[in-house]
């Protein structure tokens, strides 16, 4: 059987190693599809998706903003803060007013992370200070003092504290008590032009992925600690919980309305263009 190849990409991340686990590891099979595996930062990801360079992807809800005609979002694989998320950190705490003027670093302009900054602070990036750095580098660029504060996501999120760092604002808690809603972070974006029939065989074994990792969830996570940068076994568990869930399996009526929610704010902020909205993968 001729297989046709498909460029996957996600983040080196232990919650997105779960929900590919079964997927990349051969526990499930691929039938029709190989992937070929890509694991680089999300920012990385988010360019290679804007020149097309890939096929299905991990992708920020915030790129995914400016990438609607190229590729659809998968109903499944999403990444949500359900009343947490990507977190504001310094060695002292500061309100938002001083959070405006102050040098943050970021892990990339078009994450959903920036996003989210700057609908809290009601500021677009160029009128801040923002500084991009690698995102397992900011908790020691604000340690060191060479920026006054830093946005972190992935195990950071867990981490600051261990550095005696401490939080200026969770984002997630904020938009949640801003809207009622689950924050959208991260999704999985697939070309247009692989078709309709790629589309629905990718976004079943996506879910078939998802569940196998649910399902069998200790070898999930003995498979998902090998991206956990040195996290213990006991966070590896509490960061993977909380986003690789069942709303990763699907993100219900709420997540999506949460997305479109997130995108709207985001264009009438100037961060994104007209007509910004969501093609969902036909399933």
């Amino acid at each position: 059987m001729t297989q046709r190849e498909v460029r996957l990409g996600h983040s080196p991340d232990s919650d997105d190693a779960f929900l590919f686990c079964a997927l990349v590891t051969g526990k499930l099979s691929g039938g029709t599809l190989r992937f070929r595996q890509e694991v680089t930062d999300i920012e990385s990801l988010n360019e290679l998706a804007r020149k097309g360079a890939i096929d299905l992807t991990a992708i920020s809800i915030h790129a995914y903003g400016f990438l609607r005609q190229a590729y659809w979002l998968l109903p499944c694989g999403g990444s949500m803060g359900e009343g947490y998320g990507p977190r504001v950190v310094s060695a002292r705490s500061m309100g938002p007013a001083e959070l405006a003027r102050a040098r943050i670093a970021i892990p990339g302009l078009r994450t959903s992370a920036v996003l989210a900054l700057s609908l809290y602070l009601g500021l677009r990036p160029e009128q801040l200070r923002l500084e991009v750095c690698p995102f397992d580098r900011i908790l020691e660029a604000v340690r060191s003092g060479e920026v006054q504060a830093g946005l972190v996501i992935h195990e950071g999120q867990l981490t600051y504290a261990d550095g005696g760092l401490c939080l200026c604002v969770d984002l997630g808690r904020w938009w949640k008590e801003e809207t009622g809603l689950p924050l959208p972070l991260g999704g999985n974006a697939l070309r247009k032009d692989l078709g309709v029939d790629i589309a629905r065989e990718c976004t079943r074994l996506l879910r078939e992925s998802i569940r196998w990792g649910l399902d069998h969830r200790s070898e999930a996570l003995e498979y998902a600690a090998r991206f956990s940068r040195g996290l213990s076994p006991e966070r590896v568990d509490e960061f993977v919980g909380m986003y690789a869930n069942e709303r990763t399996f699907d993100y219900g009526p709420d997540g999506r309305r949460a997305i479109e929610e997130f995108l709207r704010r985001g264009r009438m902020l100037g961060m994104l263009p007209s007509g910004v909205g969501v093609d969902w993968a036909p399933e």
